[in-house]
This record gives structure tokens, C-alpha cells and sequence, in this order.
């Protein structure tokens, strides 16, 4: 899709060039051109006066067409013969989507394993709720590439035409996923908190933050196939596993589309603070009510007595008191564990929204009006500095310790 200026009605007024915020928009010799730049935002069409500037819009499917798709899929990232955990989080969801629109819950899973592991991965994934596994066993994809993965799912749903796909948000599904997208011809909404059909139209909500995470907007795609969303891990509750829960496994052949622009080298586990936060079980998370980075210790004693992870506030982080693999929020990690302890945390929506699947939440802050108290399970008002030392010198009495 292209921008289009109508040289019969451009007077060339210049208003669009004052109004593009990218410098795609100039007039030369007495009217409007468009450059590489343009990322069709339409700025420029709202500025002109001639009403010389258009975006063409793609046509809506029929409802004919949007009827021949059916299915929830999501894809569920392997690394290293491991699964990833967004993807059996996104099958609880994706359990519940395809209970409210009858229809059949896929798994789609990529790799290779002469060992055989991604067929053991494919019966996990059957009890954790998936009626078909699609499994796609190639050389060619024991290693992530955007290229291959993305023309390999391009053309599963361009075969298959499921009504809903489903990511994880990480660096994996991140980096291909809107390649796919682009390719099959739909929209994708990134990084949600909270997917849900619509009773009437039945059309997938997708919740997410905007503005900088001081709204949660609600997106639909009425007029494409499939709709497609990524989400982040530890949003979503994982579902207990029905072990013997019984389902198909169809293994895809995938002759073509595999072709690769890129060669990887090497792939290394991470092993970094930020994928022991991902994982941890218990956080402590150091707000800037500790007044100052000293006082991160008594953060740092109550996760370590505690056998947890220490977490960080934004600010924390921008005040450079904690490295960023601390960060927990919407520019941070989203984390989901069964302890989240929150010390000297205000609860901007931007913090919240990275935290708040925890399964216990305990607040500690001396204002009884902080919004951390509203997404709490116990909230403490009072002084960290009387609260934290307390129960410090309450977990060491209790293991024996001075």
C-alpha cells in the first residue's frame, strides 16, 4: 500500500511537509512527493486542505471468505529441546477461546530431533489442552531463523486458515511473527494482557496497554484472517496437566519455504538475572520509596532468606541503582510468581502490568492511598525501614540464626 497524491488537486500549500514528523513528504516544483520515509501514519492526509492525499485501503474480506477459518493455534517456541512456558500459558487461553467459538485448539511446534524429543514435547503439549499438534521435524529449523520460520508458518496458515494464532512475546516470537502477519495479509496486536471473544460478533479482543501503559486499549481485526496476537509470558496462567489426555499429532512435511537468508553460528542459553527473574518463584522488588541504593540491602537480604530473585521499579532502574535485567513492568520483564513482595512501590500501571498475574502479591508503603494496595493480596502501611528489618529478624529467629 502506497500513498497517493492527486497532482489535478495538490496546490502545493506545503502543509503536509509542516505536518510529516518523518521528512517523507516535500514539495518539489510546485507539488507534494512522497519519499521512502513514509510510514503511512497519515498525518499528511488529514492536513491537506484539497483533500489531494489518500491511503488506499485494502478491501475487507467477504463473510464468506472470513467463514472458511476456523481453529485457535498457537505456537509453541522450543529451544534446546525444552519448551518455553508462554506456550502451555497460551494453551490454557487458547483452551478457553476455542471452547467459546467450537471449534478445535492447534499446537504448532517447529524443530528437529532424530532423538525423537519433539514428539515426547507434542504429547505434553496434548495435556496441557491442544486437540492437534502440528509438528514440523527439519534440519533446516533446528535453529531459530526469522526466514524460515516465518515462510514455514506463512504457508501453514495460508493452507490451513485457522481463525486465531497465538505467540509468546519473546525475543523468538517477537522478531518473526510480524513477518508472518505481513505475509499472510493480517493485523497483529503485540504484547497483550488479555485475550477474550466477543459474545456477539465473535471476534477476538485483544487488551493491551497504550500510551505509554496509562490505558488499556482494546483491539479487533473484524475484516482479516486470522487474527493474531503475541503475548508475554507469566500473563497468562499456566493449566495443570491432564496426563493420557489423548490427541492427534499430524506431522508436516514443509518441502518448501525453507530457504535462509541467514546462517546462525551459535545459540547459547540465557542464563542471566533476567531469566532468573522469569523463573523465580519469589520476588523481592526495591522501589524508589528506599530512598537510596544503600538501602538495597534489605531487599537484596529478604529475597536471599527467602530463596527468591530481587526485582526493580523503572525507576530504580533509570537511577541506575539495579542493572535493567532487574526490571519488572511493561519496559521491563513480566513475571508470574507465587510470592511478589513489593517494597517501597508506588504501582504505576507501567509496573503493574508486568506483575500483577502474581499469585500473592504483599505491598509494603507508608501511603495508604498507593496504588499497589489495589492489586495487593496484603497490603503493609507503614515504614520499610521498621517492616523490612522486622521480618528479616523474624525469617532468621526462625531458622535459628542470630
Amino acid at each position: 500500500m502506497n500513498l497517493t497524491i492527486d497532482p489535478e488537486l495538490c496546490t502545493g500549500c506545503g502543509l503536509c511537509q509542516e505536518t510529516c514528523p518523518f521528512e517523507a513528504v516535500e514539495v518539489v516544483d510546485g507539488l507534494a512527493r512522497v519519499n521512502e520515509a513514509c510510514t503511512l501514519c497519515g498525518a499528511c492526509v488529514e492536513a491537506c486542505p484539497e483533500e489531494a492525499i489518500t491511503i488506499p485501503k485494502k478491501e475487507a474480506a467477504a463473510e464468506d471468505d472470513l467463514a472458511a477459518f476456523r481453529g485457535v493455534w498457537v505456537f509453541c517456541e522450543q529451544r534446546h529441546g525444552t519448551l518455553h512456558s508462554v506456550g502451555l500459558e497460551l494453551l490454557g487461553k487458547g483452551r478457553e477461546l476455542a471452547g467459546e467459538l467450537e471449534t478445535e485448539l492447534t499446537a504448532v511446534i517447529f524443530g528437529h530431533s532424530p532423538d525423537g524429543d519433539l514428539e515426547a514435547m507434542a504429547g505434553e503439549l496434548m495435556a496441557h489442552g491442544a486437540d492437534q499438534v502440528l509438528l514440523v521435524d527439519r534440519p533446516e529449523l533446528a535453529l531459530f531463523t526469522d526466514d524460515a520460520y516465518g515462510q514455514v508458518l506463512a504457508g501453514l496458515i495460508k493452507e490451513r486458515k485457522p481463525e486465531i494464532v497465538l505467540c509468546g512475546a519473546t525475543a523468538l516470537g517477537r522478531s518473526f511473527f510480524p513477518r508472518v502477519a505481513t505475509t499472510v495479509g493480517t493485523g497483529l496486536t503485540a504484547d497483550c494482557t488479555e485475550l477474550a471473544v466477543d459474545p456477539e460478533r465473535k471476534v477476538l479482543l485483544q487488551t493491551r496497554p497504550a500510551f505509554g501503559g496509562n490505558i488499556m486499549a482494546t483491539i479487533v481485526c473484524p475484516a482479516h484472517r486470522p487474527q493474531m496476537a503475541t503475548v508475554r509470558p507469566k500473563v497468562m496462567r499456566k493449566p495443570s496437566p491432564r496426563p493420557g489426555r489423548q490427541g492427534r499429532v499430524t506431522r508436516i512435511q514443509a518441502n518448501g519455504g525453507l530457504e535462509r537468508l541467514t546462517q546462525v553460528v551459535e545459540s547459547i542459553e540465557e542464563t542471566s538475572q533476567a531469566a532468573l527473574l522469569a523463573e523465580a518463584e519469589i520476588i523481592v522488588t526495591a522501589g524508589r520509596g528506599l530512598q537510596d541504593p544503600k538501602n538495597l540491602v534489605l531487599v537484596k537480604d529478604l529475597a536471599e532468606l527467602l530463596g527468591g530473585a530481587v526485582g526493580a521499579t523503572r525507576g530504580v532502574v533509570d537511577s541506575e541503582w539495579l542493572p535493567y535485567a532487574h526490571q519488572v513492568g511493561q519496559t521491563g520483564r513480566t513475571v508470574s510468581p507465587k510470592l511478589y513482595i513489593a517494597v517501597g512501590v508506588s504501582g504505576a500501571v507501567q509496573h503493574v502490568v508486568g506483575m500483577q498475574s502474581s499469585q500473592t502479591i504483599v505491598a509494603i508503603n507508608n501511603d495508604p492511598q498507593a496504588p499497589i494496595f489495589d492489586v495487593a493480596t496484603y497490603g503493609l502501611v507503614g515504614d520499610l525501614f521498621d517492616i523490612v528489618p522486622a521480618m528479616i529478624s523474624r525469617l532468621k529467629a526462625g531458622r535459628g540464626e542470630a
